[in-house]
């Protein structure tokens, strides 16, 4: 399988606007048709494995949780600011909402591990060490709808190649999530919230490899604009880190 490889850093500012202009072309021309079969067997790109969250930006909303009301640069519309400004921990504890923060719509964000394999030949599973959360992206014209209202909502996945290179990206689709926080500090996102996810695999030039989640989350009812993110985790060739915590509201 072909990779890309990054020459230097980490995650240098000119390939994120590499990554970003390769997404917004494909929207607006349409990509190029993807490989033909079982997922499984024509992925272009191998994301199984465990990764790591590497935290680089946005540390103090990332590695802490932000005071209530600390939401400066996000895109919010009066109803998600006092919403924002409403948030109670201790009433989402009572409510049995600990997980409120480990939603589709934010759990990418929170540092964590992540465990990703082939359930089948067309269904990927993404496991969070973090709020021992499960993802189930599905490649299919027809999933299943059991994820209706739950925290991962329901994904539809698809492979995108990239010209004639044999590089591709997984593109996927999540939607009918239950309402949850794209913060913890109760920065919301609700139940017509769809979220869109680019999965890249680079390779740094010492052969490490890096997924870098490019991540649109979209909602007309608490958002003036989508709500763009990069989340860059490493690959772990051991999997002695791997540590399952509850979901906690702090």
């Amino acid at each position: 399988m072909k990779r890309r490889t990054l020459a230097m850093g980490v995650m240098p500012a000119f390939l994120l606007l590499m990554l970003c202009f390769d997404h917004a072309a494909a929207q607006f021309f349409g990509p190029p048709p993807g490989p033909q079969g079982p997922a499984r067997e024509v992925s272009p790109i191998d994301l199984a494995g465990q990764w790591v969250a590497i935290v680089t930006e946005d540390w103090r909303f990332r590695m802490v949780v932000p005071p209530r009301g600390d939401y400066p640069g996000l895109p919010l519309n009066a109803a998600a600011r006092a919403a924002a400004d409403d948030w109670d921990p201790a009433r989402d504890e009572e409510e049995g909402n600990a997980c409120k923060g480990y939603g589709a719509g934010g759990i990418m964000r929170i540092p964590t591990r992540l465990r990703i394999e082939w359930v089948d030949d067309s269904t990927l599973q993404i496991r969070t060490d973090a709020g021992r959360q499960t993802r189930t992206l599905q490649f299919s014209d027809t999933p299943s709808r059991e994820g209706d209202g739950s925290w991962q909502g329901v994904s539809v996945a698809e492979w995108e190649m990239h010209g004639r290179s044999g590089n591709g990206n997984l593109k996927a689709v999540t939607s009918d999530m239950r309402p949850g926080y794209f913060r913890k500090n109760g920065v919301p996102y609700s139940g017509e919230a769809v979220l869109t996810e680019f999965y890249d695999l680079l390779t740094q030039h010492d052969g490490s490899q890096w997924l870098v989640v490019l991540s649109i989350l979209e909602d007309s009812s608490y958002f003036t604009q989508p709500i763009v993110t990069s989340t860059s985790f490493r690959r772990e060739e051991r999997r002695s880190g791997w540590n399952p915590t509850d979901c906690r509201v702090d």
